[in-house]
């Protein structure tokens, strides 16, 4: 027998083990759903998560009201900028609104100096015991004042979204609104409002406006879990007078009940307010892993367009998770996302980072939502400079 032979049989027998094992690999459940995983891993190879080189793209400032910490940005764009309200802690522990616009979305060129918005006076507390902490303090480590907002533009004037605090009594969903004329020349002392959205003696946050009318009316989402609630209203002035205050789910988050097997174990809140796509709501919520208890991520889902109760797909996986040093400089493990819009078909995520920064991450938008839906994993991927809008 020559060398020959012996070639042509050992291809033949590794011709057989290759049949074999894809044999088992389609009737054998265990080995079928270990072969997903790797070709879903190969997948990810071409969807590497990266964050914009910039981040993060804003800090704590040197005035006392954003000294502590600025944080949980809205996003709207508008006349050609993008423009954020964001979060800011200042020395007191009194979170207020601060306000910075850009004309790339990512280079945050102006930015003010005062903030744009103060929520109703906090209960007095002697200033010693005014302080920011972000152990002492669970919500953000501030202790009172306006926090979290988001944003939408509806018929000619901006409406924000946020949770008010005193310090003492419960958070409660708020709102404001002012001409989107007034608020492009930063004319802040136009706000109306706030209107208090959610019932007295009730823990509600994170309550988001839908970006357009659904039938007619003002859509509010204010639970995405046990179940997704939405709310619809002929006028955010008169809830609460005209119409009475939202009623929502109430209980602790902790006491949801568990997601099996997900990454998504424990879900905490809605992140921006929902992106109107051809396809569906696109939805980016925030989610704790039982296994990474402590860690917020951000996942996302996509609405039915009609029936915005309705999920249709959901993320295999987060989307971003707190992996990066600035992500973990302050209170570890924390992205938390609030603002959301899409530039030139590219979608870019606004969020604060370790309750302390402002940092961004951006991603083709047709794609993400390709993958959402084929059950591949979606991510959010750094654009090249040279292709910025």
């Amino acid at each position: 027998m020559d060398f020959t032979f012996w070639v042509n049989i050992i291809a033949l027998l590794f011709s057989f083990f290759v049949i074999g094992a894809l044999l088992g690999a389609a009737f054998s459940r265990p080995i079928r759903e270990k072969l997903v995983k790797i070709l879903h891993l190969e997948h990810l190879k071409n969807l590497l998560l990266k964050r914009s080189q910039k981040n993060p793209i804003l800090r704590p400032g040197s005035s006392p009201w954003t000294a502590e910490a600025v944080l949980n940005p809205a996003a709207t764009v508008l006349d050609g900028r993008t423009h954020l309200l964001y979060r800011a802690i200042g020395m007191d522990g009194i979170s207020r609104l601060g306000y910075a616009s850009s004309q790339d979305g990512v280079v945050f060129d102006k930015r003010s100096h005062t903030p744009a918005y103060v929520a109703r006076n906090p209960r007095n507390l002697a200033m010693h015991l005014r302080r920011y902490s972000p152990v002492m303090y669970p919500s953000g480590g501030s202790w009172g004042g306006c926090e979290d907002p988001r944003m939408v533009v509806i018929e000619g004037r901006v409406y924000v979204t946020f949770n008010m605090f005193d310090g003492w009594d419960f958070i409660r969903g708020a709102a404001i609104s002012i001409s989107k004329d007034d608020f492009v020349a930063e004319r802040f002392g136009k706000w109306e409002g706030p209107h208090i959205l959610s019932r007295q003696n009730e823990i509600q946050k994170n309550w988001v406006l839908f970006p357009e009318k659904i039938g007619g009316k003002f859509a509010i989402l204010h639970s995405i879990a046990p179940k997704i609630e939405v709310a619809y209203s002929d006028s955010i002035e008169t809830i609460g007078t005209e119409e009475p205050l939202i009623q929502s789910w109430v209980g602790a988050r902790n006491n949801l009940p568990e997601r099996k097997n997900t990454w998504d174990s424990f879900i905490r809140s809605a992140g921006p307010p929902p992106i109107k796509t051809s396809r569906g709501w696109l939805l980016f919520y925030h989610a704790i892993d039982k296994r990474e208890p402590g860690r917020y991520q951000i996942g996302a889902m996509l609405l039915d367009l009609v029936e915005p109760t309705r999920e249709l797909y959901r993320s295999v996986a987060p989307v971003l998770s707190p992996n990066e040093q600035y992500e973990n400089d302050g209170k570890p493990g924390i992205v938390y996302a609030c603002g959301a819009v899409v530039r030139n078909k590219i979608l870019y995520i606004y969020y604060g980072g370790a309750d302390k920064i402002i940092a961004v991450a951006t991603t083709p938008l047709e794609s993400f939502i390709d993958a959402l839906i084929a059950g591949n994993q979606p991510t959010l991927v750094e654009i090249p400079p040279e292709k910025m809008p």
